[in-house]
């Protein structure tokens, strides 16, 4: 039986990260400021946590993340020039992200991992259920899944992943969930979570990406969990045990994801995702889509 739970309205962020894979573009500007089109990848996932009904958005950074706080607060000089050149489609653009969330701000401190990240958050989040957006995951506004995920826990409540189904020689880059079908259209049980695991030793193709909501519970479980893979204290491994045991803060369920997915993490599908998103901007689209055309036909 199915039962209601409290309305979550509360979405971490973890950036903290310092972007190594994209150096020596993030030696001074952080991974989650690089532009995807116009504008920079992390505004795109603020504007999917709004989107879902999470207005109150926590965001974990570290040393040299000023720049995120800045973008989305009040630029009030560039707002003053821009009036005054009457250019009110820019100022829109501008004004955008700082009115974008209610946004709060606590650093990590000592990086040891996604599930310290998501431990900074306690204080903020309390005893409340909320949701984990990671910056290199760029999903779909078309493909709402956050939203979905809500929905799965508000009627299930504990915790939910987001699966997506992956190659088997893909799986060791994921963590991986083993599962139970259930009677929901594209929701699962998971029964198990292993980080990393071989493609032998993988229980599934399911790969957890990067969207969580979660129960308060995960807090405690995270307090005791140990460094693991990595030498970081892993979710993954608090998920598990919320997993086991129902008792300690409720079912883990999985919303299987196939819809658009940007991966702005690796640099070929951050171009990628460029490429993607520019071909279906309506204002961009038709040009470049000719001109990438023309590009492809000499190159070949």
């Amino acid at each position: 039986m199915t039962q209601s739970h409290t309305r979550i309205s509360k979405a971490v962020i973890p950036a903290a990260g310092l972007g190594t894979r994209f150096l020596p573009a993030t030696k001074a500007t952080p991974k989650e400021m690089l532009p995807v089109v116009d504008k920079p990848a992390i505004q795109y996932v603020v504007e999917e946590a709004v989107a879902a009904g999470l207005s109150d958005v926590l965001m974990i950074t570290g040393r040299n993340k000023r720049p995120l706080e800045d973008h989305f607060d009040r630029n009030y000089e560039l707002e003053s020039a821009l009036t005054r050149k009457g250019d009110a489609e820019r100022l829109q653009k501008v004004q955008e992200s700082s009115d974008l969330a209610t946004m709060h701000y606590v650093r990590q401190g000592d990086p040891r991992g996604l599930g310290h990240a998501v431990l900074c958050a306690a204080p903020h989040v309390g005893d409340q259920p909320f949701a984990v957006l990671l910056g290199d995951d760029l999903i779909d506004p078309r493909d709402p899944l956050l939203a979905r995920m809500v929905e799965v826990q508000e009627r299930e409540g504990g915790s939910v992943v987001a699966l997506m189904e992956v190659a088997p020689e893909q799986i060791h880059m994921y963590g991986c969930a083993a599962v139970e079908h259930t009677e929901g259209d594209g929701v699962v049980r998971v029964t198990g979570l292993v980080e990393k695991p071989d493609a032998a030793e993988a229980p599934s193709n399911l790969a957890i990406i990067g969207r969580y909501v979660l129960d308060p519970a995960v807090f405690d479980i995270l307090r005791r969990t140990e460094p693991g893979r990595g030498g970081e204290i892993q979710l993954t491994d608090a998920l598990q045990l919320l997993a086991e045991d129902e008792k300690i803060g409720g079912p883990v369920h999985g919303v299987v994801f196939k819809g658009r997915r940007y991966d702005t993490g690796d640099r070929s599908d951050y171009l990628r995702a460029i490429v993607r998103l520019a071909c279906e901007r309506e204002d961009l689209g038709p040009d470049f889509r000719a001109w990438l055309r023309s590009y492809v036909t000499e190159e070949m």
